[in-house]
């Protein structure tokens, strides 16, 4: 192996990662630091072969990178120091083989949005607050090469003719990307991460995103086969929450999850996951959420599970529930609790069904038991403003009544919002249903009868 531009090494598999010869002017001295790492860059793409490069293993393609960016770096005697030499070997690996500059906030575990705005504006969310990221692109087509390689490894093909994508990582993280011309400067990439971490109802109550008689009450909510709706807007932790709330989930029943992009993560071992299709580039080939449903009707689910209900499938859930499949549950983008029931109200409207709204309401009022409302707050965090209980029809109205709900009572000297979750005292509506499951006194004791935690 030898480190001499213009000759080859052989790496370790007996693999060859090519040095051609470039007749690229040496660094000099006097260039800042960011001229230098964009010249050592440009000399080092311009001798490897990248096809070679592409079929290396990271961590073997990362220790030559380093070393022959140290070989650059001597011979045009760059003014990069051993920490510097690192760190652009690191990003230029990221490029071959990654997701350039998107790798290290992939990578942090505290990061759980990503958002590229352009090739200098890329924004993260940590802790629930959005803040500018200490990375850029190179330019606009140095975005676009990074878009192009996340569509191409989820199968998905995105350039001027189809300039949008909306997939799933191999991760399981949700990626939307758009591209001129529907967008300026390059593109905009969105990434909603996955978090390899386990969210129970016990994990939420202590970071505050509820009271443990909440999680108490939802626990038994779940194991009553209760069917629930949860509520919220972009990023407030729905589908986080019905993942905690689905653990418990009788293990021998058979569940069917039907999703746009598969985000939940059940630890339950009869899952089907089922994910829409969108159209291809000639228009055809679209599956849409609603015959995905009316399929899972026929593979005998004890329980339906609906990623997020947007259109509309929204019957077709709501006549699931209501035909013996017990404890399913949803997601559904709303302000309110009311808001929520609004929406599915008109989503059966949109989907031409020629029923009065009293029957809708009706349909609504017998097949959904509890509407969870959770809301990202101002300080960041996520919390659950209410568990609200459906209790019939009062003429052409949803009764409802609340169980729990947040009362926020001021704001901290540290920005974080100070309240409390109460419990109204009332006596549950499931009361009876939950005793058929031996959870009566379970139920008593977390809705605590007019106490307050």
């Amino acid at each position: 192996m030898t480190g001499q531009f213009g000759k080859k090494f052989v790496p370790a598999e007996g693999r060859e990662l090519a040095l051609v010869p470039s007749d690229r002017i040496p660094v000099g001295r006097g260039e800042d630091y960011d001229a230098i790492k964009e010249e050592v860059r440009t000399i080092l793409m311009d001798r490897i072969d990248p096809a070679v490069a592409a079929r290396m293993q990271r961590p073997q393609l990362l220790s030559e990178i380093r070393r022959i960016v140290s070989e650059i770096a001597t011979q045009a005697k760059a003014r990069l120091n051993e920490r510097e030499e690192v760190e652009l070997a690191d990003e230029l690996v990221d490029d071959m083989v990654g997701l350039g500059p998107l790798e290290p906030l992939l990578a942090e575990a505290s990061i759980t949005d990503i958002l590229v705005n352009g090739p200098s504006e890329v924004y993260v969310e940590r802790n629930g607050l959005l803040e500018k990221a200490a990375i850029r692109f190179r330019d606009a087509p140095h975005l676009v090469n990074v878009a192009q390689r996340i569509a191409t490894a989820v199968g998905r093909r995105i350039d001027e003719a189809s300039p949008m994508v909306d997939a799933r990582l191999l991760d399981g993280s949700r990626v939307n990307i758009f591209l001129p011309p529907l967008v300026l400067n390059g593109g905009r990439i969105s990434i909603r991460k996955f978090s390899k971490r386990q969210i129970t109802l016990d994990v939420m109550a202590s970071q505050g995103n509820l009271s443990s008689a909440m999680a108490r009450f939802l626990e038994v909510a779940a194991l009553s086969r209760l069917n629930v709706l949860i509520s919220g807007g972009t990023g407030s932790g729905k589908t986080t929450l019905l993942n905690a709330i689905s653990r418990f989930i009788d293990r021998r029943e058979r569940i069917i999850t039907i999703e746009d992009a598969v985000e939940l993560r059940l630890q339950q071992p009869h899952v089907v996951q089922m994910e829409t299709r969108m159209a291809n580039i000639e228009g055809t080939g679209r599956i849409a959420q609603r015959e995905l449903l009316r399929n899972a009707l026929r593979m005998r689910p004890d329980r339906i599970i609906v990623g997020e209900v947007r259109g509309e499938e929204s019957l077709d859930m709501l006549q699931a529930m209501n035909t013996g499949h017990d404890g399913s549950m949803s997601t559904i983008h709303a302000n309110s609790p009311r808001d929520a029931l609004a929406r599915v109200e008109n989503m059966v409207l949109m989907g031409s069904v020629n029923l009065p709204l009293r029957a809708i309401r009706t349909q609504i009022a017998s097949a959904i038991n509890l509407v969870v409302h959770i809301e990202r707050m101002r300080d960041g965090v996520r919390r659950l403003q209410n568990i609200m209980e459906i209790v019939g029809m009062e003429g052409d109205v949803i009764t409802m009544q609340d169980v729990f709900s947040f009362r926020q009572s001021g704001e901290g000297r540290d920005g974080r919002l100070a309240g409390r979750f109460e419990s109204s005292g009332f006596r549950p509506y499931f009361l009876e249903r939950a005793a058929t499951y031996g959870l009566e006194r379970q139920l008593l004791e977390a809705v605590g009868f007019g106490g307050q935690e």
